[in-house]
């Protein structure tokens, strides 16, 4: 008996997963315009620096999403452990600004995907907030499909390639939980190294 409200809830899901990702992208489109056009980094620092963790987490589901306009997402985590952590030993703040930037970010890809993978590429191409062209999206496809489902963490943990397989990924329809596991895994590395670059940096400059 207790099996039947969890099916009901899993096809009730189901049913309306593309709604809610959609919802969640919409949200953040509105977000990431209205910054765009009063924003910068200076802006993006001045948030983190007031509002801390959760204005991360919210800045880093814009970058998921692909729709972080106003910011390098390279600095996200860098400004965070500089403005949060109080000296290169305070390990838990450095733990706590990484953890919420993997979950902000694998929040805001798990939303592209999910919309990539309901919706598909005419849908995507046809929005003015996708801002990838057709042919790069055809050639982050052929990675995909040359490499497999391993091209969403390694393009994650590097520089420039961030979120460009979360697309083709959904295309491909991969399974939602091996492209969380992943999406989280790539995104843990590339922020972990930027962290310890930060730190590195800040102790170098004496501003932490």
């Amino acid at each position: 008996m207790a099996a039947a409200p969890a099916a009901r809830l899993r096809t009730l899901l189901e049913r309306y997963v593309l709604h809610l990702a959609a919802g969640v992208t919409l949200a953040c489109l509105v977000a990431g315009v209205y910054l765009f056009a009063v924003a910068d980094s200076a802006f993006a620092e001045r948030l983190l620096d007031r509002y801390g963790l959760a204005a991360l987490f919210l800045i880093l589901v814009l970058e998921g999403a692909m729709l972080l306009y106003f910011a390098p997402s390279e600095a996200l985590v860098p400004a965070g452990v500089t403005l949060l952590a109080d000296g290169p030993d305070d390990y838990a703040t450095v733990a706590a600004v990484i953890g919420v930037a993997v979950l902000g970010a694998t929040v805001g890809q798990f939303a592209l995907f999910t919309v990539a993978k309901r919706a598909g590429r005419e849908y995507l191409l046809s929005r003015s907030w996708f801002r990838v062209s057709a042919d790069r999206l055809e050639r982050f496809d052929g990675w995909f499909e040359r490499w497999g489902p391993v091209a969403v963490p390694v393009s994650n943990a590097l520089l420039f390639t961030r979120g460009m397989l979360t697309v083709p990924a959904g295309f491909a329809d991969m399974d939602d939980r091996t492209f969380l596991l992943l999406s989280a895994l790539g995104t843990l590395l590339f922020q972990t190294w930027l962290a310890a670059l930060a730190l590195v940096v800040g102790v170098r400059l004496e501003v932490l």
